[in-house]
């Protein structure tokens, strides 16, 4: 393997990624695409990204979303809510799609921190 390329995948996967069944809740964060509301369960995750399968189609290389990792209910106070990038998107067997996550930076809703503030992960 070229030096190279062996430098791009350590860059890649800089955390080990865990086997974790959590549901999620996925949202598009940017205004041209269609508004949808996800709520896939991850097959793996770290602490820079999430991997999950979904029958929705619509995903796509470089789109942004919000990512609620682990989702109870919208109305959870101990939701976590990232900025995420979409870096993948397999075709599966059965209609369904493997998409990752790359996790940009998480938003903080603590009662401390003021609101809007933003944290990067």
């Amino acid at each position: 393997m070229s030096d190279q390329i062996e430098t791009q995948f350590e860059h890649a996967r800089k955390s080990r990624r865990a086997k974790i069944s959590k549901p999620l809740r996925v949202r598009p964060s940017e205004p041209r695409d269609d508004h949808f509301e996800d709520l896939p369960v991850s097959i793996n995750a770290s602490k820079e990204g999430i991997y999950f399968h979904t029958r929705r189609d619509g995903y796509y290389k470089g789109m942004r979303v919000f990512v609620t990792f682990p989702f109870s209910s919208a109305h959870d106070p101990m939701n976590c809510e990232y900025v995420a990038e979409v870096v993948r998107v397999e075709k599966l067997a059965n209609g369904r799609f493997g998409v990752a996550l790359h996790l940009k930076m998480t938003m903080n809703y603590s009662a401390s921190a003021p609101p809007g503030s933003v944290s990067r992960a």
